[in-house]
């Protein structure tokens, strides 16, 4: 048929080998065309990219048509970029372009349009920023009776000069209190206790033998003379156990020998304290009460060390009570104490004060105001207590810089007296009139700490001590004494820090051992 001749024909070679290459082709456009689509999409990712980076370093300006890169564009910019920088490293200062040594990212220009360091310890600012941080100034000036009353806790107690002791001449047991509170008031000679003893009943009993002998005995006899001094040795002996003479009188008249005698108090006041119960045993002089002359009172005042230079001996002090709503007390510094508590860092000071009708109790809390301030000759300079940054024996402020085309202020180490109020006194640093900033300057000091500039952290400490100061010299042979001890704390710092639980343990047992070592070898010199 005419099919089957057709189809029988051969095939030319030319036909044959297009027809066999026709799959590789279309293969072949397959992948290019793949290829292409997946290099348009990574162009696509790249040119978002490209376009943020843009806009956080370039602050969304077309890029420069320069293959120079950063450097190209600061200098077409205005040639103003002197200091390069890291963003997330700012410590890294350069002169030219070039890349982080830390992280390795792009260096951009430090001084870019906004807030930068002008020069060492000072930052400019754009008035949009110094309104964002809230910055505040105020001028140095002299405050003529700069004034404050510092308030001190104390609490009430007895005036240790009037404290006395109800103690028993002899020894024997308490079968009776007869004043059986504390707060109690008591008569000097007021029997405040009965007391067994079997010393005063042998001793009475001797006492009435011998009278009765003297009764019996002829007048002027020898026999007489022998029961006449026994009756005054037992007499003596009830005398040396503390018997009074109006005891003895009784004693004398009695029938049959006492087995109980009285505890007499020796001095009147308030019993502060009952130290024995009924049915104790006691010796002779161990104390059953302690009684109080309340007419006058301590207070015990505790002071911190920023405290201790407004106190001195004689000073008026006006003591309010909460049991005394609307009363002022006076009182005076009777004692200041020259050590310092190790725990609560705080000396006692002692006010003595008279307390008419009792109304202050012991144990009472009261507070203390201590007037201080300027006493006389010029007004001394002064800046807002929210003005300076402490790190360590240093303090520094940050004053405005007069005549600034932009708000620029500086760093100034000062030195300063002990607060007063709301207001520290300037010793050193500041001149009157300069404007400190009173608000904000932590931020400013944050500022610089973060673009590596010169902050109060990079400030030296102050190795100058003034009078003020005390100091306590420590030998040669003394830090040797403690050095082990140091070393060890040290070793225990390194180990916590790596948290190496198990050396840190060595280190702890070590240094309380080094401890026990210095505490136990004596001081030298």
């Amino acid at each position: 048929t005419m099919s089957e001749q057709h189809s029988e024909q051969p095939v030319p070679p030319e036909a044959q080998q297009q027809e066999e290459a026709a799959p590789e082709q279309v293969s072949g456009r397959k992948r290019t065309a793949g290829w292409r689509s997946r290099t348009a999409v990574v162009a696509v990712l790249v040119g978002i990219v490209a376009f943020a980076v843009g806009r956080a370093t370039g602050g969304g300006e077309p890029a420069a048509e320069s293959t120079g890169g950063a450097g190209a564009s600061a200098e077409q910019a205005g040639g103003k970029a002197t200091v390069w920088t890291c963003s997330m490293h700012p410590q890294v200062r350069s002169d030219k372009p070039g890349k982080c040594p830390i992280c390795g990212m792009d260096l951009v220009p430090a001084n870019e349009e906004g807030d930068h360091e002008a020069e060492p310890g000072e930052i400019r600012m754009t008035e949009r920023a110094k309104v964002l941080a809230r910055v505040k100034t105020e001028p140095v000036r002299r405050l003529p009776g700069v004034a404050h009353e510092r308030r001190l806790p104390g609490r009430v107690d007895v005036d240790e000069t009037t404290l006395k002791t109800v103690t028993p001449w002899t020894a024997g047991r308490i079968d009776r209190l007869l004043v059986a509170y504390e707060g109690a008031v008591v008569r000097r000679g007021q029997k405040v206790a009965e007391l067994y003893s079997p010393e005063v009943y042998a001793a009475h009993q001797d006492y009435l033998v011998a009278l009765r002998r003297v009764e019996r005995a002829p007048q002027g006899s020898q026999e007489r003379s022998f029961a006449e001094a026994a009756a005054q040795a037992a007499r003596e002996r009830l005398e040396l156990l503390g018997v009074p003479d109006a005891e003895l009188q009784k004693m004398a008249r009695a029938r049959q020998p006492w087995t109980h005698v009285p505890v007499r108090a020796a001095v009147g006041g308030t019993v502060v304290d009952r130290v024995a119960k009924e049915g104790d045993y006691v010796r002779p002089g161990q104390p059953v009460y302690r009684v109080a002359d309340l007419r006058t009172v301590w207070i015990q005042l505790d002071a911190f060390e920023r405290d201790l230079p407004y106190l001195s001996l004689g000073q008026r002090v006006v003591v309010e009570a909460e049991a005394l709503p609307g009363e002022r007390l006076d009182a005076r510094v009777a004692f200041i104490d020259p050590v310092i508590d190790p725990k609560r860092r705080t000396a006692r000071v002692r006010l003595e004060m008279r307390n008419p009708g009792g109304v202050l109790r012991p144990g009472m809390y009261v507070e203390a105001r201590v007037h201080t301030g300027n006493t006389g000759g010029e007004a001394p300079l002064v800046v807002p207590a929210s003005a300076p940054l402490f790190t360590g024996r240093r303090s520094v402020v940050y004053v405005e810089v007069p005549n600034a085309e932009q708000p620029t202020y500086k760093l100034k180490v000062v030195k300063l007296g002990p607060r007063i109020g709301g207001y520290y006194p300037v010793l050193a640093g500041l001149e009157e009139g300069e404007l400190v900033v009173s608000q904000g300057a932590f931020v400013l000091d944050a500022d610089l700490q973060i673009r590596g500039g010169v902050s109060m952290m990079s400030v030296p400490d102050d190795t100058e001590r003034g009078p003020w100061d005390d100091v306590v010299p420590v030998s040669e042979a003394e830090r040797q004494r403690l050095r082990p001890v140091f070393e060890q704390v040290v070793a225990l710092h390194d180990a916590l820090a790596g948290d190496d639980l198990q050396r840190a343990k060595e280190a702890a047992a070590a240094m309380a051992r080094a401890t026990t070592k210095a505490a136990d070898k004596p001081p030298a010199g």
